[in-house]
């Protein structure tokens, strides 16, 4: 259920998070086209202007007079012609806005020309430029001073990251409660099947404890030997199923205000050295490489329970005398904690499959043994329920069933 709520929560967080950063890329990207094109645009009339100013016309279709060049006034932009002569040296320069020709303004014209020799347009990267200039070789220079334009482009950008910033603390907000909304009706239904699962192990648990005893205390003939031996067999296989449902239920509600700090290398220690027996019936090696003093917030019982299925389940697959190895290892905050055993592979595909309820890889080898495929399952409950991730995968004839926990303290529950 928190996979789901998560997964959910993170897919309308990352789409309106998308939404909202492709609007304020879409914006910004617009404005700096418009700045752009506005540029080019006052670089190229300025080079028509005075491409030939005693043959070009105007919209009034007049010829354009030096005086008239002198006096033309552009908006919203600084802007500096330069006029040259056939060795593409400085001979006037006009001022196209109420600001005067400075000495920085005429040291750039003057760099232009000594680095450049064809005419050319060269606007460059408007969030870190200058200046911008149209060059036309033996004829004119124009510069247009874009700072304003530099400076605007980054207020727009900043405040673009601002709103994006504070909009995210609402689209969490909104996320969140579009996910309660979702997932609420399948929340519902999760608990009551929980519930269910519960209350129906428990009324089960009862009247089969009756039918058991009775079975017990009824006569055994060669007449009903061989029904009496069934039932009890049956019985025994329901009892079990039933236990198996209750430690599921269990597992599921786990809550982190029962956790108390262990020493986790003992507890594993002490509940792997109890499978010796039963490694020894199985012909297998049990071997522990377990770091000591690692401490960990948990809940013991669960603990236990986690490694008491992952011992069995290695045992039961491991093959005649091999090895069953149990480690336990810290690092960086990280605790690991991995069964190894020798034995029949998992299937890629069933690397997450086995860890879903009553799946059985081998359905009727499962039966005969007592198998429900809950186990796995419960495992996976326990470890989730202590922020750790579990997996298997099977490598070069082993097969590993690894779990993960960061450590946490008591502040942390």
């Amino acid at each position: 259920m928190e996979n789901l709520k998560k997964k959910t929560f993170f897919t309308i967080f990352g789409l309106i998070s998308l939404f909202a950063f492709i609007f304020a890329i879409f914006f910004n990207v617009q404005t700096y086209h418009k700045e752009y094109v506005e540029i080019v645009n006052n670089l190229t009339r300025m080079r028509n202007l005075t491409l030939d100013r005693h043959t070009l016309f105007d919209k009034e279709m007049l010829p354009i007079s030096d005086e008239e060049l002198h006096n033309r006034k552009v908006m919203d932009y600084e802007i500096y012609t330069f006029i040259l002569n056939d060795h593409n040296s400085i001979v006037d320069q006009i001022s196209h806005s109420d600001n005067s020709i400075s000495d920085e303004i005429l040291k750039k014209a003057e760099s232009i020309l000594k680095k450049n020799n064809t005419s050319k347009i060269k606007i460059g990267f408007l969030y870190v430029g200058n200046y911008a200039y149209n060059l036309n070789k033996n004829n004119s220079l124009t510069i247009i001073k874009i700072t304003d334009t530099r400076n605007m482009l980054l207020f727009n950008l900043f405040i673009s990251l601002f709103l994006i910033g504070l909009g995210e603390i609402l689209i969490f907000m909104i996320s969140k409660k579009i996910t309660e909304w979702i997932t609420k009706p399948v929340e519902m239904s999760f608990n009551r099947e929980k519930e269910f699962v519960a209350n129906a192990s428990h009324e089960l648990k009862t009247p089969l404890a009756v039918m058991m005893a009775n079975i017990d205390c009824l006569e055994v003939t060669k007449k009903n030997e061989k029904w009496i031996h069934n039932l009890k067999n049956e019985s025994d296989q329901m009892s079990n199923l039933i236990t198996k449902l209750l430690d599921l239920s269990k597992s599921e509600y786990l809550k982190k205000e029962n956790f108390t700090e262990n020493d986790l290398s003992i507890l594993i220690e002490k509940r792997v050295l109890t499978f010796e027996s039963l490694a020894y019936e199985k012909n297998v090696t049990i071997k522990t490489n377990i770091e000591e003093n690692i401490h960990f917030l948990c809940y013991k019982e669960s603990m236990d329970e986690l490694v008491t299925i992952l011992m069995d389940n290695a045992i039961s697959h491991a093959k005649e005398n091999s090895e069953v190895k149990a480690n336990l290892s810290s690092n960086k905050g990280e605790i690991k904690f991995e069964i190894i055993n020798e034995g029949e592979p998992i299937l890629e595909s069933e690397y997450e499959k086995i860890f879903e309820r009553f799946y059985r890889s081998d359905k009727s080898h499962n039966r005969k043994s007592g198998r429900y495929g809950l186990g796995l399952s419960i495992a996976k409950n326990i470890v989730e329920a202590h922020n750790g991730i579990i997996k298997a995968y099977s490598k070069d004839g082993y097969t590993v069933f690894e779990s993960k926990f960061k450590k946490m303290n008591i502040n942390q529950k």
